[in-house]
């Protein structure tokens, strides 16, 4: 072992615990690189081969009904390679137990053979095809694992006003259904809402549809122009009431798959930026005061042969030994916490089987970018080291120039205890040493407001869009839009207080040459059981004229107010019209547009005609209530606000929450080390004077408060722009999880900043606490030995 191998390990056991908090910064953001990239592997390479085995189609339809013979139109188009056809339609299901009424999606299986396109996937049971047994029917897994469904067991719904029971054949999973949820809903529901699959023929008699279809799918072939196939197949089947073809990118569940890569890719880089910025600056402070205080044996070492690029090299193998450190931390961290959220995943999306694939190729980006970060933190205090010619370093560094502090010029030092003074003083005496401990107090103030943010996020997003926004019971919807004697009807219901009309509609929004489908909802001008809701919180009322449109809607249009935007109806008579944006509303959950209910129903001119209805029910009634919507033979479904509460606390807010906690748990490291480090630190670089004013007769106690003083007055000046720099990191990293699904916003509130000052206040505590029990077992003769 060579002599600066010794050496190596000597000042490796001397600073050990400041280069492991070092170490330990640096894992926390390699470890949420690794583990956000092998998630994007893992969900990337899931997708692509479930899509890709079981044929998920590119391009898809529904419509009101049309002759099997129109398949063969369809086929003909240029670029279209395969289609299949079927039935879809929603049943209302009756599942033992269960006092609410579920909404099952029915979907045809062909008459011959398997599925050509979106094949099923059979987890358990057996598969079905067209001619299976009568009665019999497969059942979508999450819908299934909700109410702990088998093979063998029974499931009742009532298709076109009668009801039916049947048996489950077997349990199975879609490409299509990849993430499960209600027709327009951003969150899923599965004990309210599954999908299923039955033969033709029994769904063709139920919805008289025998011969025809009112659903589809195809593929393109290699190098067809979607728009142009798009465009094709809406031709084709707008007389057949269809409601506008769509590509994979506008699919929900694709959709939504999609964005939680995107936000995966957000946050790989996000988190650990930070985290790897701080372990910068704390390697840059290690090593800048490790230099400084071997001034005299770099002049040796020189002296006794050694190169300035031995030397240099010297300091760098140091900063890779934190790297080689922090790189296994992280990439063991990467490992669990990666496993960990597979698993959550499972409560979102559904593959034949998810299982976590490590990004090798990460592991060496890792080390790379943690050694580029160490690198970076010491590049300056080396290049120091190596043009420190051995003359100058063999002389002690020139004492400060002494002046009176700011205290004592303005006529207050008097005032202040000894201890105090000093410490001031020493503050001016050194301002750039300073600046960068106030920084790296700031830094670790900073990084611990954003999980607070996130969780006041979820808990107000609970509260605005379930309290503020919505404030019915439940939302009935009819299978076909009636006349609005219907409304009389649903208040008849047992139980319901109050109801109100709604209108929706499948249109396509255009502006320019931005364009989205969405559903239209018309509401009353001020309805109470769901409000439009505007930024100020307070109600809009929908005009006589005008849209209103989601803040998010609008941002993704390109339009506001006044803007004019084009309206193509997708249903019906599906007529075209043009609309100001009245207004902007907010919203958390999904897009949306709104119009008065009475001016939808003239813009489609089928007369005073409603969707559904949202009711207000009374609570002792509620039981009665539910027993009589499974009666109902109209009703498509039934949505109960609470459910949806529920759904998104069990999924969003649940995979939200847990990466609060990580974060949270790797920012309280981080501030930990970074105070414990700035405070270990100032002792080394005052050790001498500290030792000095021992023997001249300060009091362990007296000598303590000069360097607990001057953290403590650092960390008081740091906190307030922590405090800042944390507002701008939770706006940043907020602005990355959000998707067009589900939003939060940036909630700062006194208890999200009195949590950052309390960690960072414990951390300095106890790292003063540490500082102080090392400077009492400080050798003094050692500290005090002549350098020269």
């Amino acid at each position: 072992m060579s002599l600066l191998d010794r050496k190596l390990l000597r000042d490796l056991r001397a600073i050990k615990s400041q280069a492991f908090a070092v170490a330990l910064v640096m894992a926390c953001g390699l470890a949420m690189m690794i583990m956000t990239r092998s998630l994007i592997l893992s969900l990337e390479t899931t997708r692509d081969t479930y899509y890709r085995e079981h044929r998920f189609a590119d391009v898809f339809v529904r419509l009101k009904r049309a002759p099997e013979s129109v398949a063969e139109r369809i086929a003909a188009i240029p670029g279209v390679a395969r289609v299949e056809t079927g039935i879809a339609l929603q049943a209302t299901l009756d599942i033992p137990g269960m006092p609410e009424p579920a909404v099952g999606l029915i979907q045809s299986l062909p008459e011959e053979g398997e599925l050509v396109l979106n094949r099923l996937y059979l987890r358990s049971g057996r598969i079905l095809t067209g001619r299976g047994s009568p009665g019999e029917i497969l059942v979508g897994e999450a819908f299934a694992s909700a109410h702990g469904l088998k093979p063998g067991d029974t499931i009742s719904a009532i298709l076109y006003g009668r009801k039916q029971t049947f048996r489950i054949a077997g349990i199975v999973l879609s490409p299509e259904f990849v993430f499960e949820a209600p027709p327009g809903a951003a969150l899923p529901d599965n004990r309210t809402y599954g999908v299923f699959w039955m033969p033709y023929k029994e769904l063709a008699t139920a919805s008289n549809l025998d011969g025809a279809f009112n659903n589809l799918s195809l593929t393109l072939a290699p190098g067809a122009a979607e728009e142009a196939v798009i465009a094709a197949v809406d031709r084709v089947l707008q007389p057949y009431g269809g409601r506008g073809a769509y590509g994979r990118d506008a699919h929900p569940s694709h959709t939504r798959l999609r964005d939680e890569i995107r936000v995966l890719h957000g946050l790989s880089i996000g988190f650990p930026l930070v985290f790897l910025s701080v372990a910068a600056f704390m390697t840059n402070a290690v090593m800048g005061r490790q230099i400084t205080l071997q001034r005299e044996q770099i002049a040796m070492l020189k002296a006794c042969g050694f190169s300035n690029a031995q030397v240099g090299w010297h300091y760098f193998r140091f900063a890779l030994v934190i790297v080689v450190v922090g790189t296994a931390l992280g990439a063991l961290g990467g490992y669990a916490l990666g496993h960990r959220l597979v698993e959550m995943y499972h409560l979102f999306f559904r593959f034949p089987s998810l299982e976590f694939l490590l990004a090798k190729n990460v592991l060496v980006a890792a080390a790379l970018v943690s050694a580029l970060a160490a690198i970076t933190g010491v590049w300056g205090a080396v290049r120091t080291a190596v043009r420190l010619p051995p003359a100058e370093a063999m002389r002690p560094e020139p004492p400060a120039n002494f002046r009176a502090s700011i205290a004592e010029r303005l006529g207050f030092a008097s005032k202040l205890s000894v201890s105090l003074r000093m410490a001031l003083r020493n503050i001016e005496r050194r301002p750039f040493r300073a600046l960068l401990t106030c920084a790296a107090l700031a830094l670790a103030t900073g990084i611990l407001v954003v999980p607070s943010a996130l969780r006041d996020g979820i808990d107000y997003v609970l509260d605005y869009q379930w309290d503020l926004v919505q404030r019915h019971t439940v939302f009935v919807s009819m299978i076909e839009p009636g006349p609005v004697r219907a409304l009389a009807e649903f208040r008849t219901l047992p139980g319901v207080i109050h109801a109100e009309p709604v209108r929706a509609a499948a249109v396509e929004l255009r502006a320019g040459n931005r364009m989205r489908r969405i559903g239209l909802t018309g509401l009353s001008a001020e309805a109470v059981l769901n409000r439009v809701i505007g930024p100020d919180e307070k109600q809009i009322v929908l005009p006589s004229h005008g849209i209103v449109l989601s803040a998010k809607l609008a941002d993704v249009l390109g339009v506001t107010l006044g803007d004019e935007i084009a309206v193509r109806v997708l249903e019906g008579e599906r007529p075209t019209f043009s609309v100001p944006v009245a207004a902007l509303s907010e919203d958390f959950a999904g897009t949306a547009a709104f119009m008065e209910f009475d001016a939808l129903n003239r813009a489609l001119g089928e007369g005073d005609r409603i969707s559904g209805a949202y009711l207000s029910v009374a609570r002792g009634e509620w039981t009665r209530f539910l027993r009589t919507m499974k009666k109902v033979p109209r009703v498509g479904s039934v949505v109960i606000k609470d459910n949806i509460r529920a759904s998104f606390r069990k999924t969003t807010a649940e995979s939200i929450g847990l990466l609060q906690k990580i974060y949270l748990t790797f920012a309280t490291v981080v501030a930990f080390g970074i105070v414990y480090n700035s405070a270990r630190i100032s002792l080394s670089e005052r050790q001498r004077e500290l030792a000095t004013l021992r023997v001249v007769g300060f009091t362990q106690r007296e000598v303590a408060a000069v360097l607990v003083s001057e953290l403590v007055i650092l960390t008081l000046i740091a906190m307030p722009i922590g405090l800042l720099i944390g507002s701008g990191f939770s706006t940043a990293i907020i602005q990355t999880v959000n998707t067009e699904f589900v939003r939060l916003p940036v909630i700062l509130t006194s208890g999200n900043y009195a949590f950052a000052v309390l960690i960072v206040t414990l951390a300095s505590l106890l790292s003063a606490l540490l500082a102080t029990r090392k400077l009492n077992q400080l050798d003094l003769v050692g500290a005090l030995k002549a350098r020269d």
